[in-house]
């Protein structure tokens, strides 16, 4: 049994079985079945109520849980739990397995070109944050987790070498 939150909003609850090139089982407790052909490893041809669907997995995190798919090019983000996530959430333990990042390090030598972020900005996970220049190609580092900066070390125009502390969480 998978809940499956779409695009961040629509929850629905499923649960199904594959066997074959079919597929059975509910959806948020109505029956679903229908049959699909795999065309490579990221794209499928669904058969579902007499309608035909294209399917294309766009990326997909495994660690995660997440996925974004198109299906007859409309974009759906996809995230996935179980009943193991569903229980560490109702026992407020499902952030233990986010990594904590307290900081940001040079992963090479180079100038600091640019400092995209102040002290006491909340920052989302990806969120450019640095812009590095090594090797005559500028590099933007970003954030490796949610958060808010406590300090900036890096300052603009200076050389880092690697595994510097740039920016602390």
């Amino acid at each position: 049994m998978y809940s499956i939150t779409i695009n961040e909003n629509a929850t629905v609850k499923t649960d199904i079985t594959i066997n074959s090139n079919n597929f059975e089982g509910s959806l948020n407790g109505k029956a679903v079945n229908g049959s699909f052909i795999k065309i490579n490893e990221y794209q499928f041809h669904l058969i579902y109520k007499n309608a035909s669907y294209n399917v294309d997995v766009i990326k997909l995190n495994a660690e995660e849980k997440t996925l974004v798919i198109k299906i007859n090019s409309v974009r759906f983000n996809l995230k996935l739990k179980d009943k193991y996530d569903e229980l560490l959430h109702s026992l407020g333990l499902d952030n233990l397995a986010t990594k904590k990042v307290s900081d940001v390090k040079a992963p090479m030598p180079g100038m600091v070109l640019q400092i995209l972020v102040t002290e006491g900005t909340e920052v989302k996970k990806g969120d450019a944050l640095i812009i590095l220049e090594a090797m005559k190609m500028e590099n933007i580092l970003k954030s490796p987790s949610d958060g808010t900066i406590k300090k900036i070390i890096a300052n603009k125009g200076r050389a880092v070498e690697k595994n510097e502390i740039l920016i602390q969480f």
